[in-house]
């Protein structure tokens, strides 16, 4: 049983064409830009069979055409990752593509398991420096770095992507670093900017606890530009999100 935290129906920014997004309930890190406070822990959410969401798949399939299907993302998925094992399986024996959009922090065999029926990843790479990396989720990226790695070393498809935050990953310093650390990722299809936003502030007001960023700003058209201006530098697909 996966626990559910909400489903989007109609995605378009989840992977490649028309998705049926499923956001799981928990994850490991605590990223200050949260904007879904309410996934972090494990409790709350819906439990669902991977058969409960093959039937919302071949309703909407129709809109799928040669390029949609599902996407599963959090919280982070990989802490549920055997029971995903199971219904990306079911998933890809059934014609849908899989994608999975994740923080990937974890690596063992049920991780390496599940990414062979997985079409797509959707990577986060949060920040390239360590420390910075610690203060913006609360863990480092070693894992990271060694699961983005392993994803080339199998030649996984993936989409890389960067939240943009003023003050915290928007230094030029480490937008190079960045950049330049994952150039030569043969693997990786595209390259996506997605700026900070404050929609979901609102969320931590219901939940009643702090949110650390509460005062800070959206990155302006400059700072977004200078990021697609340098990650240009280095890949031919780069998208503002």
């Amino acid at each position: 049983m996966l626990q559910v935290h909400s489903i989007e129906t109609l995605g378009t920014h989840e992977g490649p064409g028309i998705r049926l997004v499923i956001f799981l309930q928990g994850c490991n890190f605590r990223c200050l830009y949260c904007h879904n406070p309410d996934t972090q822990t494990g409790k709350g959410g819906n439990q669902m069979q991977s058969e409960d969401i093959l039937l919302l798949l071949n309703k909407q399939k129709p809109y799928f055409k040669n390029k949609g299907g599902l996407t599963v993302s959090g919280g982070e998925p990989l802490l549920q990752r055997q029971e995903l094992i199971d219904l990306f399986t079911k998933a890809q024996n059934n014609g849908f593509n899989t994608t999975l959009d994740t923080n990937g922090s974890i690596l063992d065999e049920d991780t390496k398991m599940l990414l062979e029926v997985t079409d797509l990843v959707l990577l986060d790479v949060k920040h390239i420096d360590p420390i910075w990396h610690q203060k913006v989720t609360g863990a480092g990226n070693i894992n990271v770095l060694k699961f983005a790695e392993y994803l080339l070393k199998i030649k996984k498809p993936m989409w890389l992507r960067y939240v943009l935050v003023p003050n915290l990953t928007n230094q030029e310093e480490f937008l190079y670093k960045w950049a330049q650390h994952f150039t030569k990722y043969t693997n990786i299809q595209r390259v996506e900017i997605l700026p900070f936003h404050t929609y979901g502030f609102y969320k931590y007001k219901e939940l009643g606890i702090k949110n650390p960023l509460e005062n800070t700003k959206v990155p302006t058209k400059k700072e977004v530009q200078q990021a697609y201006d340098i990650f240009k530098k280095y890949f031919n697909e780069v998208y503002i999100r």
